[in-house]
């Protein structure tokens, strides 16, 4: 067995419930393991674009990349800056459901990790954050990649997921981490995927509630608006005189 990888670039889009997921996971396999996580980007916004429609860099205010020109923007600072910039906006959306995508939010959330909020004008000053993003973005689709998260090895490899809503802790955490880079040793291995029951998309909206609360777009996937329907409902408990329910 190969000796698993001590760092991995992580690109993500901030609007991405299941990118936020990993990140949460990504982030304790750090802990667990003594890795080095590099943040790297890729755009939804871009790659999901219909045709005809303003790329994201040609719009003022873009949602999920201008707030990575703002992650990019602290990152040439200091790659801590640029986590803690994504692990707070992305607890804003897809835990609270906020919207940090809205600049006058996303001001005071720069406030809350410690920077001047007036960074986020500077960061849309500078067309130089555009050409960080494209970078990276380019990159993953140069590698054959099409959404996040995706992941980036030292030795080139590039693995897309894990996709999961529930991010594994502690011991959980590293197995996990283990199992993923357990794939880099078997590089003609393309996909393997988990079909999803009713009980499972279920789960999955769940999950995702605080993000469907929090959006002002449609969600699209590889270039198809996705509809998402409401939660069921859930009958009300009925009760016996002794107050036990069934």
């Amino acid at each position: 067995m190969t000796s698993r990888p001590l760092s991995v670039d992580f690109h993500f889009d901030p609007m991405c419930p299941f990118a936020y997921a990993a990140s949460v996971w990504i982030r304790e396999v750090r802990t667990q393991c003594d890795i080095t996580v590099n943040w790297r980007f890729f755009s939804l916004e871009e790659v999901n674009r219909a045709e005809g429609r303003k790329h994201p860099w040609e719009r003022r205010w873009s949602y999920g990349w201008s707030l990575m020109r703002v992650a990019a923007y602290l990152r040439r600072r200091d790659e801590a800056f640029a986590d803690a910039w994504y692990e707070r906006i992305g607890r804003e959306l897809h835990e609270h459901g906020g919207k940090p995508h809205d600049p006058d939010v996303a001001r005071e959330l720069l406030k809350e990790i410690g920077h001047d909020p007036r960074l986020l004008d500077e960061a849309l000053a500078d067309p130089t954050t555009h050409e960080d993003i494209r970078a990276d973005h380019q990159r993953v689709v140069d590698a054959g990649g099409y959404g996040v998260p995706t992941l980036i090895f030292p030795d080139g490899q590039c693995l897309f997921g894990p996709v999961l809503i529930h991010s594994p802790t502690g011991e959980r955490a590293a197995r996990l981490w283990g199992s993923v880079t357990t794939l880099l040793e078997f590089p003609h291995v393309y996909e393997i995927q988990r079909p999803k029951s009713a009980a499972a998309h279920t789960d999955i909206l769940t999950a995702m509630q605080p993000y469907l609360a929090g959006r002002d777009w449609e969600t699209v996937d590889r270039g198809k608006v996705v509809d998402i329907p409401p939660l069921p409902a859930i009958e009300p408990a009925t009760t016996d005189g002794e107050g036990r329910s069934w």
